[in-house]
Formats: C-alpha cells, structure tokens, sequence
C-alpha cells in the first residue's frame, strides 16, 4: 500500500513524465511536487484537484488517500491504536447527526 506521495509519483512514471512536465501543467513549482512525492510537503485542497484533474482521477477517491495518510500518521506519532480510530468512527456519526 502507498502513501499519497508514492502514489503521484507512481502515476507520474507511468506516464512516463517528469516531475518538471508536471509540476508546469499543474502550475506549482517542481520542487513542491518532489517534496509532496517524498511526502515532506502536504498538498494542499487545490493542489489535489489540480492533480486529480491532470491524471484523470476522482478527486474523492484522491482526497480519501490523502487523508487517510494524515490519519495514519498522527496514529502512528501519538502511538495509539486500532481503538482510537473505533471511537473516532462513532464521534464522526454523533457529529454528522448534530448537524
């Protein structure tokens, strides 16, 4: 499983690109790409659409990965477990029906 990083570089390779090439077609500078690939830059909201777009890609399917990445790591850096994420799930619902 790849992270969100690994995954544009992915489709940039097999669209036989570089990170120049689409880094332009995107509008953002080439080393934010790089960075976003490595995963040592976070994209923003647009910057997702704008890949989404460029690739052909769902952009719900594309932010759901680039979530769950930051979801994963701040897991991993509070070093807690499956459990959180079982009472995050029931928070999520409690609040979707306040709304």
């Amino acid at each position: 499983m790849a992270t969100f990083g690994e995954q544009i570089r992915l489709l940039r390779e097999e669209a036989k690109l570089s990170l120049r090439e689409v880094a332009e077609q995107i509008g953002i500078d080439t080393s934010l790409l790089g960075k976003i690939e490595r995963n040592d830059r976070q994209p923003t909201k647009e910057q997702i659409k704008l890949v989404a777009k460029f690739f052909n890609l769902d952009e719900k399917d594309l932010m759901k990965e680039f979530l769950s990445d930051q979801i994963a790591y701040k897991i991993m850096e509070e070093e807690a477990d499956i459990d959180t994420l079982k009472v995050a799930e029931k928070k999520i619902q409690y609040l979707k029906m306040k709304k």
